[in-house]
């Protein structure tokens, strides 16, 4: 489903005049406020503005596809529950009650039911985390144009990798599986859940995600993304990905990789090259045949706002080989673009989840929430894409994600946007407000110490 676009979903649906089409076709409607949405029981099932990404025919198909649309029509069909999740995760404070006010605000002359939290409850469930994970599938995958600033180096398209932790509810239908982090005397903190993303640089949309018990290792989980690697591609990652064996399946999938190298290899030089860095062999003991790699070693300086200056010395390794047309000055600068996939994790934990515990109490349940975070953050980058159509003067890392999250959730209060006006502007009122307020232009390297944020970081030596 990754080539599904959302332009030529968009004109197919215009053009067989099917934009409300459900169990039976209900129509469009004008209401108060010249609100444009589905009829009857449907008309709920909306996402402000985004749902012009994820319409109705992409839900509906997706339901299709996992067997979960309902056999006769309900009080809370199918699709309306699968925006009413996807709300939940652009409305992450609000209770199952509010979120459904927000969804209805708009529509008051309607005289909708208001469905308890427990009938809500029970259709989360009914759905389950299928047509969610369908949906984000669908959307997930590279925005970036060819060439884009920010997004490609020599022609490929950059790409990063990296782990998170997410905090799920502390509850006995959940430990089992989202284990508790424990000492020698007695467990601490709230259950983690590992999330490892594979994220377009520049653009910092998601192309492929896996997840699961924080108990398995990083790199079990970036296993699971290799199938989304391909030849156009540059893989940037630290050193919890160097290795040997995951070095190879990049190298097998065709794309490039620029990586951190541990402390601990020390790759003996087998050819020694004109800017410094040299050819090397990596894999003995473990591959078959060993995988050549060029070795760049680099002293880095920082100098930091409060006048202190770290050093530290960096060892990168990568299976671009030849030293003219990849200097190692430029790839030593270019591995800093990894940091996208960090402010990735921030717009997600920080600005849509903000810092909160996942609200889910059962298995499919968070499987479901996380892929509706996931779909709802996608849908934001990509209306964050569409509204520099045309101003290619304008790089999409000063776009605002804030900005983006506030005017959808905006948007969904009113009911508006549901349906595009015109073919042509792609830019809407998300896309304006973000527009109206973008980012300082000037890009600068991150840097970040290693502190306690929580009492389960495992930084906590370090802290200060």
């Amino acid at each position: 489903m990754h080539d599904i676009g959302r332009a030529r979903i968009r004109s197919d649906l215009l053009r067989q005049g099917r934009a409300g089409l459900a169990v039976a076709t209900p129509a469009q409607e004008g209401c108060t406020r010249r609100t444009a949405r589905a009829a009857g029981v449907f008309a709920p099932g909306h996402l402000g503005e985004l749902t012009q990404i994820v319409d109705f025919a992409l839900v509906d198909a997706v339901l299709e596809e996992t067997g979960r649309r309902e056999k006769r029509l309900r009080l809370l069909p199918s699709r309306v529950v699968v925006y009413f999740v996807l709300a939940l995760a652009l409305f992450e404070r609000h209770s199952y009650r509010m979120v459904w006010s927000k969804l209805t605000a708009a529509l008051t002359p309607l005289a909708l039911v208001c469905p308890s939290v427990s009938s809500l409850t029970r259709a989360r469930r009914r759905v389950g985390a299928a047509p969610l994970r369908g949906l984000f599938e669908t959307l997930a995958g590279p925005v970036a144009r060819p060439g884009q600033d920010g997004s490609f180096y020599q022609g490929l398209r950059t790409v990063a990798v990296d782990g998170t932790l997410l905090h799920t509810p502390d509850d006995e239908t959940l430990t089992w599986r989202y284990p508790k982090r424990a000492g020698e005397s007695l467990e601490f903190g709230y259950p983690l859940l590992r999330l490892l993303a594979l994220v377009e640089c520049g653009t910092r949309a998601l192309i492929s995600a896996a997840f699961g018990p924080e108990s398995q290792g990083e790199l079990p989980y970036a296993k699971r993304l290799l199938p989304a690697l391909d030849k156009t591609m540059l893989l940037l990652a630290d050193a919890a990905f160097d290795g040997n064996e995951f070095l190879h399946a990049v190298h097998q999938s065709g794309a490039r990789f620029l990586v951190r190298s541990g402390a601990r290899r020390v790759p003996a030089s087998a050819e020694h090259l004109g800017d410094g860095s040299y050819i090397a062999r990596i894999g003995y003991g473990v591959l078959r045949v060993l995988l050549p790699v060029r070795v760049i070693e680099a002293t880095l300086t920082v100098a930091l706002a409060d006048g202190a200056v770290r050093t530290e010395q960096w060892r990168l390794i990568t299976n671009l080989l030849d030293p003219v047309k990849f200097p190692a000055t430029e790839l030593v600068d270019l591995y800093h673009r990894r940091w996208q996939a960090e402010t990735a994790y921030f717009s997600i934990k920080a600005t849509m989840l903000d810092g909160r515990v996942l609200r889910s109490r059962s298995i499919d349940g968070l499987d479901q929430e996380v892929y509706a975070l996931l779909t709802a953050y996608q849908a934001l980058i990509r209306a964050g894409d569409d509204a520099l159509t045309g101003r290619s003067d304008i790089p999409m890392e000063r776009i605002s994600f804030t900005v983006l999250l506030a005017a959808a959730t905006d948007t969904v209060t009113a009911s508006h946007g549901i349906f595009p006006s015109t073919l042509v502007d792609l830019v809407g009122a998300i896309g304006r407000a973000a527009l109206g307020d973008l980012l300082p232009a000037h890009r600068r390297q991150r840097v970040k110490a290693r502190t306690r944020k929580n009492p389960t970081s495992k930084y906590g030596p370090n802290a200060g």
